[in-house]
């Protein structure tokens, strides 16, 4: 019940932006392979600086 005043961390929120963008990744993955991949290039750095925050 209190946790919806809890603000997201840094690393919360780029995982809900990793998780967006390889949904994203997997409905352009059938109809636009370029936009796919530029997708996929973007959620890959987002998980590079979840990893280093994570540390």
């Amino acid at each position: 019940m209190f946790g919806i005043f809890k603000k997201k961390t840094a690393v919360e929120k780029l995982q809900d932006r990793y998780k967006k963008l390889m949904s994203e990744w997997h409905e352009l993955s059938t109809t636009n392979r370029s936009a796919s991949d530029l997708k996929y290039a973007e959620a890959q750095k987002i998980l590079d600086d979840i990893d280093k925050l994570n540390g």
